[in-house]
Protein backbone atom coordinates (compact mmCIF):
# COMPACT_ATOMS: atom_id res chain seq x y z
CA UNK A 1 0.00 0.00 0.00
CA UNK A 2 1.32 3.50 -0.81
CA UNK A 3 1.90 5.82 2.14
CA UNK A 4 -1.06 7.98 3.14
CA UNK A 5 -1.17 11.39 4.81
CA UNK A 6 -3.80 13.96 5.62
CA UNK A 7 -2.06 16.72 3.66
CA UNK A 8 0.59 16.77 0.96
CA UNK A 9 2.40 20.11 0.62
CA UNK A 10 3.90 20.20 -2.87
CA UNK A 11 7.05 22.29 -2.67
CA UNK A 12 9.63 22.74 0.09
CA UNK A 13 10.75 26.29 -0.63
CA UNK A 14 10.19 29.00 1.95
CA UNK A 15 6.46 29.23 1.17
CA UNK A 16 6.03 25.45 1.35
CA UNK A 17 7.84 25.29 4.68
CA UNK A 18 5.73 28.14 6.04
CA UNK A 19 2.56 26.42 4.86
CA UNK A 20 3.45 23.19 6.66
CA UNK A 21 4.70 25.15 9.69
CA UNK A 22 1.47 27.06 10.31
CA UNK A 23 -0.78 24.17 9.34
CA UNK A 24 0.99 21.98 11.90
CA UNK A 25 0.22 24.60 14.52
CA UNK A 26 -3.41 25.00 13.56
CA UNK A 27 -4.00 21.24 13.25
CA UNK A 28 -1.38 19.42 15.36
CA UNK A 29 -3.04 16.03 14.84
CA UNK A 30 -2.87 16.37 11.06
CA UNK A 31 -0.28 14.19 9.28
CA UNK A 32 1.68 16.24 6.75
CA UNK A 33 4.19 15.34 4.06
CA UNK A 34 6.23 17.88 2.11
CA UNK A 35 7.02 16.81 -1.43
CA UNK A 36 10.01 18.16 -3.34
CA UNK A 37 12.48 16.95 -5.94
CA UNK A 38 15.43 18.44 -4.10
CA UNK A 39 16.58 19.83 -0.79
CA UNK A 40 14.41 22.35 1.07
CA UNK A 41 15.05 25.96 0.06
CA UNK A 42 17.43 24.84 -2.70
CA UNK A 43 15.80 26.28 -5.85
CA UNK A 44 13.91 29.58 -6.13
CA UNK A 45 14.16 30.34 -2.42
CA UNK A 46 17.95 30.06 -2.64
CA UNK A 47 17.95 33.07 -4.99
CA UNK A 48 15.96 35.32 -2.65
CA UNK A 49 16.88 38.95 -2.17
CA UNK A 50 16.07 38.41 1.54
CA UNK A 51 14.31 41.76 1.85
CA UNK A 52 10.95 42.75 3.32
CA UNK A 53 8.75 45.84 3.43
CA UNK A 54 5.24 47.01 4.27
CA UNK A 55 5.22 49.61 1.49
CA UNK A 56 2.74 48.60 -1.22
CA UNK A 57 0.38 50.44 -3.55
CA UNK A 58 -2.81 49.02 -2.05
CA UNK A 59 -4.25 48.34 1.45
CA UNK A 60 -4.71 44.64 0.72
CA UNK A 61 -0.98 44.04 0.28
CA UNK A 62 -0.11 46.35 3.17
CA UNK A 63 -2.29 44.25 5.48
CA UNK A 64 -0.84 41.00 4.15
CA UNK A 65 2.77 42.10 4.55
CA UNK A 66 2.25 43.78 7.91
CA UNK A 67 0.97 40.43 9.18
CA UNK A 68 3.86 38.53 7.62
CA UNK A 69 6.39 40.91 9.16
CA UNK A 70 4.73 40.48 12.57
CA UNK A 71 5.06 36.71 12.24
CA UNK A 72 8.74 37.01 11.31
CA UNK A 73 9.29 39.30 14.28
CA UNK A 74 7.70 36.69 16.53
CA UNK A 75 10.08 34.03 15.20
CA UNK A 76 13.01 36.42 15.67
CA UNK A 77 11.93 37.01 19.26
CA UNK A 78 11.44 33.31 19.97
CA UNK A 79 14.82 32.29 18.52
CA UNK A 80 17.09 35.07 19.77
CA UNK A 81 16.94 36.52 16.25
CA UNK A 82 18.48 33.48 14.65
CA UNK A 83 16.89 34.66 11.39
CA UNK A 84 19.06 37.84 11.38
CA UNK A 85 16.09 40.17 11.05
CA UNK A 86 17.11 43.82 10.66
CA UNK A 87 15.05 46.96 10.12
CA UNK A 88 17.00 49.79 8.57
CA UNK A 89 14.17 50.25 6.11
CA UNK A 90 13.86 50.95 2.40
CA UNK A 91 15.06 54.25 0.93
CA UNK A 92 13.27 55.30 -2.27
CA UNK A 93 15.29 58.07 -3.88
CA UNK A 94 14.32 60.47 -6.66
CA UNK A 95 15.60 63.58 -8.41
CA UNK A 96 12.07 65.01 -8.35
CA UNK A 97 11.47 67.33 -5.40
CA UNK A 98 7.68 67.10 -5.79
CA UNK A 99 6.43 64.34 -3.48
CA UNK A 100 2.71 65.13 -3.86
CA UNK A 101 1.84 62.15 -6.08
CA UNK A 102 3.87 59.70 -4.00
CA UNK A 103 2.28 61.10 -0.85
CA UNK A 104 -1.25 60.64 -2.25
CA UNK A 105 -0.47 57.06 -3.25
CA UNK A 106 0.90 56.31 0.19
CA UNK A 107 -2.14 57.83 1.90
CA UNK A 108 -4.44 55.68 -0.26
CA UNK A 109 -2.48 52.50 0.43
CA UNK A 110 -2.57 53.01 4.20
CA UNK A 111 -6.36 53.32 4.19
CA UNK A 112 -6.76 55.97 6.88
CA UNK A 113 -3.67 55.27 8.98
CA UNK A 114 -1.89 58.39 7.80
CA UNK A 115 -2.04 60.95 10.61
CA UNK A 116 0.67 59.35 12.75
CA UNK A 117 2.39 57.18 10.16
CA UNK A 118 3.56 59.72 7.55
CA UNK A 119 6.09 62.38 8.48
CA UNK A 120 7.49 65.08 6.19
CA UNK A 121 10.93 66.57 6.90
CA UNK A 122 11.39 69.66 4.72
CA UNK A 123 14.21 71.34 6.64
CA UNK A 124 17.33 70.23 8.41
CA UNK A 125 16.84 72.40 11.50
CA UNK A 126 14.79 70.87 14.28
CA UNK A 127 13.87 67.73 12.37
CA UNK A 128 12.81 64.69 14.31
CA UNK A 129 14.10 62.37 11.62
CA UNK A 130 16.18 59.46 12.91
CA UNK A 131 18.62 57.95 10.40
CA UNK A 132 18.99 54.14 10.51
CA UNK A 133 22.21 53.82 12.47
CA UNK A 134 21.45 50.54 14.25
CA UNK A 135 20.09 47.42 12.55
CA UNK A 136 17.87 46.28 15.44
CA UNK A 137 14.33 45.48 14.35
CA UNK A 138 12.68 45.75 17.77
CA UNK A 139 13.70 49.35 18.47
CA UNK A 140 13.33 50.83 15.00
CA UNK A 141 10.77 53.51 14.13
CA UNK A 142 7.56 52.61 12.31
CA UNK A 143 5.77 54.53 9.59
CA UNK A 144 7.15 56.54 6.67
CA UNK A 145 9.49 59.52 6.46
CA UNK A 146 9.65 61.90 3.51
CA UNK A 147 12.89 63.86 3.26
CA UNK A 148 12.77 66.88 0.94
CA UNK A 149 15.58 69.04 2.31
CA UNK A 150 18.78 68.45 0.28
CA UNK A 151 20.99 69.19 3.29
CA UNK A 152 19.14 66.64 5.42
CA UNK A 153 19.40 64.04 2.64
CA UNK A 154 23.17 64.67 2.32
CA UNK A 155 23.69 64.45 6.07
CA UNK A 156 21.62 61.29 6.46
CA UNK A 157 22.81 59.45 3.32
CA UNK A 158 26.14 60.91 2.20
CA UNK A 159 26.88 58.13 -0.31
CA UNK A 160 23.89 59.04 -2.52
CA UNK A 161 24.22 61.18 -5.63
CA UNK A 162 24.14 64.94 -5.08
CA UNK A 163 21.17 65.39 -7.42
CA UNK A 164 18.73 63.46 -5.19
CA UNK A 165 15.95 65.84 -4.15
CA UNK A 166 13.49 63.62 -2.28
CA UNK A 167 13.49 60.39 -0.33
CA UNK A 168 10.75 58.18 1.03
CA UNK A 169 12.15 56.15 3.90
CA UNK A 170 9.94 53.13 4.62
CA UNK A 171 10.70 52.25 8.24
CA UNK A 172 9.04 48.84 8.68
CA UNK A 173 11.37 47.20 6.20
CA UNK A 174 14.79 45.61 6.09
CA UNK A 175 16.36 42.25 5.48
CA UNK A 176 16.15 38.73 6.85
CA UNK A 177 18.04 35.50 6.38
CA UNK A 178 15.54 33.50 4.33
CA UNK A 179 17.66 30.37 4.66
CA UNK A 180 17.69 30.59 8.46
CA UNK A 181 13.96 31.33 8.51
CA UNK A 182 13.38 28.19 6.48
CA UNK A 183 15.76 26.17 8.64
CA UNK A 184 13.96 27.21 11.83
CA UNK A 185 10.68 26.04 10.31
CA UNK A 186 12.15 22.82 8.94
CA UNK A 187 13.63 21.85 12.30
CA UNK A 188 10.29 22.50 13.99
CA UNK A 189 8.47 20.40 11.39
CA UNK A 190 10.86 17.48 11.77
CA UNK A 191 10.33 17.58 15.52
CA UNK A 192 6.60 17.35 14.88
CA UNK A 193 7.02 14.30 12.66
CA UNK A 194 6.49 16.01 9.30
CA UNK A 195 8.31 14.10 6.57
CA UNK A 196 10.05 15.30 3.41
CA UNK A 197 9.20 13.00 0.49
CA UNK A 198 11.63 13.19 -2.44
CA UNK A 199 10.36 13.26 -5.98
CA UNK A 200 8.97 15.32 -8.83
CA UNK A 201 5.19 15.25 -9.10
CA UNK A 202 4.44 13.70 -12.48
CA UNK A 203 0.69 13.13 -12.14
CA UNK A 204 -2.16 13.60 -9.69
CA UNK A 205 -5.18 11.31 -9.84
CA UNK A 206 -8.30 12.23 -7.95
CA UNK A 207 -11.09 9.96 -6.93
CA UNK A 208 -12.07 10.29 -3.29
CA UNK A 209 -8.50 11.28 -2.42
CA UNK A 210 -5.44 12.61 -4.24
CA UNK A 211 -2.88 10.09 -5.49
CA UNK A 212 0.42 11.70 -6.41
CA UNK A 213 2.78 9.90 -8.78
CA UNK A 214 6.35 10.87 -7.89
CA UNK A 215 9.55 10.35 -9.85
CA UNK A 216 12.92 10.21 -8.11
CA UNK A 217 16.37 8.83 -8.90
CA UNK A 218 15.40 5.42 -7.55
CA UNK A 219 12.21 5.15 -9.61
CA UNK A 220 8.53 6.01 -9.30
CA UNK A 221 6.35 5.92 -6.22
CA UNK A 222 2.95 7.12 -5.08
CA UNK A 223 1.67 9.14 -2.17
CA UNK A 224 -1.99 9.35 -1.17
CA UNK A 225 -3.35 12.47 0.52
CA UNK A 226 -6.78 13.57 1.68
CA UNK A 227 -5.88 17.15 0.74
CA UNK A 228 -3.03 18.92 -0.99
CA UNK A 229 -1.49 22.37 -1.14
CA UNK A 230 0.18 23.55 -4.33
CA UNK A 231 3.26 25.54 -3.28
CA UNK A 232 5.34 24.59 -6.30
CA UNK A 233 6.74 28.04 -7.10
CA UNK A 234 7.51 28.42 -10.82
CA UNK A 235 5.95 25.00 -11.47
CA UNK A 236 2.66 25.76 -9.70
CA UNK A 237 0.72 26.12 -12.97
CA UNK A 238 1.93 22.67 -14.09
CA UNK A 239 0.81 21.11 -10.81
CA UNK A 240 -2.59 22.80 -11.05
CA UNK A 241 -3.02 21.56 -14.63
CA UNK A 242 -2.73 17.99 -13.37
CA UNK A 243 -6.06 18.64 -11.64
CA UNK A 244 -7.59 20.40 -14.64
CA UNK A 245 -7.10 23.84 -13.11
CA UNK A 246 -5.73 26.78 -15.10
CA UNK A 247 -3.96 29.38 -12.98
CA UNK A 248 -3.25 32.92 -14.27
CA UNK A 249 0.49 32.67 -13.67
CA UNK A 250 3.58 33.62 -15.67
CA UNK A 251 7.26 33.14 -14.88
CA UNK A 252 9.75 35.95 -15.37
CA UNK A 253 13.49 35.46 -14.83
CA UNK A 254 15.19 38.13 -12.70
CA UNK A 255 18.87 38.41 -11.89
CA UNK A 256 21.12 39.82 -9.16
CA UNK A 257 24.82 40.19 -8.44
CA UNK A 258 26.74 40.24 -5.19
CA UNK A 259 30.41 41.08 -4.78
CA UNK A 260 32.92 42.03 -2.09
CA UNK A 261 33.07 45.80 -1.77
CA UNK A 262 36.85 45.90 -1.50
CA UNK A 263 36.91 49.68 -1.95
CA UNK A 264 34.43 50.14 0.94
CA UNK A 265 32.13 52.28 -1.18
CA UNK A 266 28.73 51.33 0.25
CA UNK A 267 28.30 52.23 3.95
CA UNK A 268 27.44 49.21 6.05
CA UNK A 269 24.56 51.06 7.73
CA UNK A 270 22.93 51.97 4.39
CA UNK A 271 19.34 50.71 4.07
CA UNK A 272 18.05 48.92 0.99
CA UNK A 273 18.11 51.78 -1.55
CA UNK A 274 16.08 52.08 -4.73
CA UNK A 275 16.60 54.60 -7.51
CA UNK A 276 13.01 55.33 -8.51
CA UNK A 277 13.89 57.27 -11.67
CA UNK A 278 14.27 55.95 -15.18
CA UNK A 279 17.68 56.45 -16.71
CA UNK A 280 20.04 56.13 -19.65
CA UNK A 281 22.80 53.77 -18.54
CA UNK A 282 26.22 55.37 -18.22
CA UNK A 283 27.91 53.95 -21.34
CA UNK A 284 30.54 55.65 -23.46
CA UNK A 285 29.35 56.68 -26.92
CA UNK A 286 31.36 53.83 -28.42
CA UNK A 287 29.77 51.30 -26.04
CA UNK A 288 26.31 52.69 -26.78
CA UNK A 289 26.87 52.35 -30.53
CA UNK A 290 27.93 48.72 -30.11
CA UNK A 291 24.78 47.99 -28.10
CA UNK A 292 22.52 49.66 -30.64
CA UNK A 293 24.01 47.51 -33.40
CA UNK A 294 22.98 44.33 -31.56
CA UNK A 295 19.19 43.67 -31.77
CA UNK A 296 19.26 41.71 -28.52
CA UNK A 297 21.19 44.39 -26.63
CA UNK A 298 19.83 47.59 -28.20
CA UNK A 299 17.33 48.13 -25.38
CA UNK A 300 20.20 48.74 -22.96
CA UNK A 301 21.33 51.73 -25.02
CA UNK A 302 17.98 53.48 -24.56
CA UNK A 303 15.85 54.61 -21.65
CA UNK A 304 15.67 52.04 -18.87
CA UNK A 305 13.03 51.79 -16.13
CA UNK A 306 13.65 52.79 -12.55
CA UNK A 307 14.01 50.54 -9.50
CA UNK A 308 17.67 49.53 -9.70
CA UNK A 309 18.55 48.73 -6.11
CA UNK A 310 21.49 48.21 -3.79
CA UNK A 311 22.14 47.11 -0.24
CA UNK A 312 25.01 45.93 1.96
CA UNK A 313 25.20 42.16 2.33
CA UNK A 314 26.56 40.17 5.26
CA UNK A 315 25.83 42.48 8.18
CA UNK A 316 27.75 45.37 9.66
CA UNK A 317 30.96 43.35 9.92
CA UNK A 318 30.79 42.14 6.30
CA UNK A 319 31.94 43.80 3.11
CA UNK A 320 29.67 42.42 0.38
CA UNK A 321 27.17 44.40 -1.67
CA UNK A 322 24.11 43.15 -3.54
CA UNK A 323 22.68 44.81 -6.66
CA UNK A 324 19.48 44.04 -8.53
CA UNK A 325 17.36 45.46 -11.32
CA UNK A 326 14.15 43.62 -12.21
CA UNK A 327 13.80 45.18 -15.66
CA UNK A 328 12.90 41.94 -17.42
CA UNK A 329 9.16 41.64 -18.16
CA UNK A 330 9.16 38.79 -20.68
CA UNK A 331 7.36 35.62 -19.49
CA UNK A 332 9.39 32.45 -20.01
CA UNK A 333 8.73 28.78 -19.40
CA UNK A 334 10.46 27.88 -16.15
CA UNK A 335 13.18 25.26 -16.05
CA UNK A 336 15.58 23.97 -13.43
CA UNK A 337 18.63 25.65 -14.98
CA UNK A 338 17.79 29.25 -15.96
CA UNK A 339 20.08 30.91 -18.49
CA UNK A 340 21.63 34.12 -17.18
CA UNK A 341 22.64 37.10 -19.30
CA UNK A 342 26.43 37.58 -19.03
CA UNK A 343 25.93 41.31 -19.67
CA UNK A 344 23.82 41.76 -16.54
CA UNK A 345 26.60 42.39 -13.96
CA UNK A 346 27.96 45.38 -15.87
CA UNK A 347 24.45 46.63 -16.68
CA UNK A 348 23.26 46.60 -13.08
CA UNK A 349 26.54 48.05 -11.82
CA UNK A 350 26.30 51.04 -14.15
CA UNK A 351 22.62 51.47 -13.33
CA UNK A 352 23.31 51.45 -9.58
CA UNK A 353 26.20 53.90 -10.00
CA UNK A 354 23.75 56.64 -10.91
CA UNK A 355 22.47 56.60 -7.31
CA UNK A 356 25.81 55.55 -5.77
CA UNK A 357 28.40 57.35 -7.94
CA UNK A 358 31.41 55.85 -6.14
CA UNK A 359 30.47 52.46 -7.63
CA UNK A 360 32.02 53.72 -10.87
CA UNK A 361 35.31 52.52 -9.39
CA UNK A 362 34.19 48.98 -10.34
CA UNK A 363 33.37 49.72 -14.00
CA UNK A 364 34.87 46.93 -16.08
CA UNK A 365 36.62 45.41 -13.09
CA UNK A 366 34.15 43.75 -10.75
CA UNK A 367 35.95 41.50 -8.25
CA UNK A 368 36.60 37.92 -9.36
CA UNK A 369 34.42 36.66 -6.51
CA UNK A 370 31.35 38.36 -8.00
CA UNK A 371 28.34 36.06 -7.74
CA UNK A 372 25.83 36.38 -10.59
CA UNK A 373 22.61 34.49 -9.99
CA UNK A 374 18.93 34.54 -10.83
CA UNK A 375 15.55 33.01 -10.14
CA UNK A 376 11.93 32.99 -11.23
CA UNK A 377 9.32 35.55 -10.27
CA UNK A 378 6.01 33.72 -10.61
CA UNK A 379 3.44 36.44 -11.18
CA UNK A 380 -0.31 36.83 -11.42
CA UNK A 381 -1.77 39.54 -13.65
CA UNK A 382 -2.16 41.90 -10.71
CA UNK A 383 1.10 40.83 -9.04
CA UNK A 384 -0.72 39.66 -5.90
CA UNK A 385 -0.35 36.12 -4.54
CA UNK A 386 -2.86 33.32 -5.08
CA UNK A 387 -3.78 31.86 -1.69
CA UNK A 388 -6.79 29.71 -0.88
CA UNK A 389 -8.89 26.95 -2.53
CA UNK A 390 -7.69 25.67 -5.90
CA UNK A 391 -10.55 24.10 -7.82
CA UNK A 392 -11.30 20.53 -6.68
CA UNK A 393 -12.47 20.05 -3.13
CA UNK A 394 -9.50 19.50 -0.87
CA UNK A 395 -7.02 21.28 -3.15
CA UNK A 396 -5.42 24.54 -1.99
CA UNK A 397 -2.57 26.78 -3.10
CA UNK A 398 0.01 29.34 -2.08
CA UNK A 399 1.56 30.58 -5.30
CA UNK A 400 2.17 33.64 -7.47
CA UNK A 401 4.42 35.17 -4.82
CA UNK A 402 6.49 36.98 -7.46
CA UNK A 403 9.59 38.61 -5.99
CA UNK A 404 8.17 38.73 -2.48
CA UNK A 405 8.14 35.06 -1.52
CA UNK A 406 10.43 35.31 1.49
CA UNK A 407 8.73 38.35 2.96
CA UNK A 408 5.22 37.00 2.34
CA UNK A 409 5.76 33.33 3.19
CA UNK A 410 4.67 33.48 6.82
CA UNK A 411 1.39 35.28 6.13
CA UNK A 412 0.75 33.04 3.12
CA UNK A 413 1.26 29.88 5.16
CA UNK A 414 -0.91 31.13 8.00
CA UNK A 415 -3.65 32.23 5.61
CA UNK A 416 -3.90 28.93 3.73
CA UNK A 417 -3.90 27.09 7.07
CA UNK A 418 -6.94 29.16 8.07
CA UNK A 419 -8.65 28.26 4.78
CA UNK A 420 -7.96 24.56 5.36
CA UNK A 421 -9.01 24.42 8.99
CA UNK A 422 -12.06 26.67 8.78
CA UNK A 423 -10.38 29.39 10.81
CA UNK A 424 -11.24 33.06 10.69
CA UNK A 425 -9.83 34.85 7.69
CA UNK A 426 -8.37 38.35 8.15
CA UNK A 427 -10.09 41.27 6.46
CA UNK A 428 -7.69 41.03 3.52
CA UNK A 429 -7.66 37.23 3.32
CA UNK A 430 -10.43 36.66 0.77
CA UNK A 431 -8.77 39.12 -1.62
CA UNK A 432 -5.97 36.71 -2.54
CA UNK A 433 -8.22 33.86 -3.62
CA UNK A 434 -8.68 32.73 -7.22
CA UNK A 435 -12.22 34.11 -7.18
CA UNK A 436 -10.91 37.63 -7.79
CA UNK A 437 -10.27 36.68 -11.43
CA UNK A 438 -13.77 35.37 -12.09
CA UNK A 439 -15.16 37.53 -14.87
CA UNK A 440 -13.04 40.53 -13.95
CA UNK A 441 -9.96 42.10 -15.46
CA UNK A 442 -7.50 42.59 -12.61
CA UNK A 443 -5.86 45.97 -12.28
CA UNK A 444 -2.15 46.50 -12.80
CA UNK A 445 0.04 47.71 -9.99
CA UNK A 446 2.88 50.15 -10.13
CA UNK A 447 5.38 48.30 -7.98
CA UNK A 448 6.28 45.45 -10.32
CA UNK A 449 10.02 45.13 -10.49
CA UNK A 450 10.72 46.17 -6.90
CA UNK A 451 11.91 43.81 -4.22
Amino acid sequence: MPPEVDVAVIGAGIAGLATAYYLAREAPSCSIAMVDAGEPMAFTSAQSGNNYRNWWPQPLMVGFMDRSISLMEQIAQDTGNRIALTRRGYVLASRDADISMQHRQLVASLDGRTAKDIRIHDRIEGTGYLPPIRPDWDGAPDGFDFLTDPALIRRSFPSLADDIRSILHVRRAGDVSGQQLGQVMFEDLRARGVNLVRGKVRAIDQCRRFTLTLEAADGRSTLVAERLVNVAGPFAAEVAAMLGVSLPLANVLQQKVAFPDTARIIPRELPFTIDMDSQMIDWTEEERAILRADPEAARFAGMMPGAVHCRPEGGDAGNWVKLGWAYNIEPTAADWHPTLDPRFPEIVLRGAARLHPALKAYYGKLPRQTHHYGGWYTKTLDNWPLIGPMGPEGAFMVCGLSGHGTMGACAGGELVAAWMTGGNLPDWGQGFSLSRFNGQEPGRVAEEGLL
